[in-house]
C-alpha cells in the first residue's frame, strides 16, 4: 500500500482482517493495520516485508530513515531476508534510502511513480536496489489511466474523471537472487512482461 491506501472509506475497518496486506509503517501511531509482515517462501525461508512512505512531497509520513533504522533490526530477528517497498515521490529520497540500508536490507524497491527505472544494482553491502519497480497495468496509458482524459486535464486544468486504460497489460517486477543465510543479494534483474488478457 502507498499514499492511496485510505481512498476507500470502508478500508480502515477492513485492514485488520487482511493478513496479507500491509500499509506504510511510518504512519502515525494508532493508524489501522500493520507496516510489515514476516512470511515464508515455498521452501520455508522466512522473508520480512516492510512498507514505508517517503517524506518528500508527502506530509502524512514520519521520517522513513528513522523508522527503518528502528524496525529493520527487529525484523532481522525473525528473517535474514528483508525486503523494503519504499513508496516515495522523489528519486533522491529513494536512492538515499537504498544506500542508507545497504547491508541492512536484502532488497529496496521504489514504488509510486509507476514507470520502471533502468538502475537496478546490488550495492557493495549486498542490498539489491531499483528506484522504481514499475506498475502492473495497462502500458498504453498515462501511468495506467486513459490517455485522453489525462491530456484534457493538463490542457484545461479542469477536474477530470480518470478511468483505467484497457489492453496491453504488463507486469513489471524484479527477480532477485538472495543468499538466505546472510540476507545478501547476489543479483537483481528487472522484468516487464505482457500478461495474457
Amino acid at each position: 500500500m502507498g499514499n492511496h491506501v485510505w481512498d476507500q472509506k470502508e478500508f480502515p475497518d477492513q485492514i485488520a482482517d487482511l493478513p496479507n496486506v500491509i500499509r506504510p509503517a511510518n504512519l502515525p501511531k494508532g493508524t489501522p493495520g500493520r507496516g510489515w509482515a514476516v512470511t515464508e517462501t515455498g521452501a520455508g525461508v522466512p522473508v520480512a516485508v516492510l512498507n514505508m512512505g517517503g517524506s518528500l512531497f508527502f506530509n502524512q509520513y514520519h521520517n522513513p530513515f528513522e523508522a527503518a533504522e528502528d524496525i529493520i533490526p527487529k525484523l532481522r530477528e525473525s528473517a535474514n531476508v528483508v525486503v523494503l517497498d519504499f513508496h516515495a515521490e522523489a528519486t533522491s529520497e529513494k536512492i538515499a534510502m537504498g544506500r542508507f540500508l545497504d547491508g541492512k536490507a536484502s532488497l529496496v524497491v521504489g514504488t509510486h511513480t509507476h514507470v520502471q527505472t533502468a538502475d537496478e544494482t546490488v550495492f557493495p553491502g549486498g542490498t539489491a536496489y531499483i528506484t522504481d519497480v514499475g506498475m502492473t497495468g495497462p502500458h498504453d496509458s498515462v501511468i495506467g489511466v486513459e490517455t485522453e482524459s489525462v491530456i484534457r486535464k493538463f490542457l484545461t486544468q479542469m477536474p477530470a474523471r480518470f478511468e483505467t486504460a484497457k489492453g496491453d497489460i504488463r507486469l513489471c517486477a524484479v527477480c532477485v537472487d538472495i543468499d538466505e543465510a546472510t540476507g545478501r543479494a547476489r543479483s537483481i534483474e528487472r522484468l516487464c512482461e505482457p500478461l495474457a488478457t
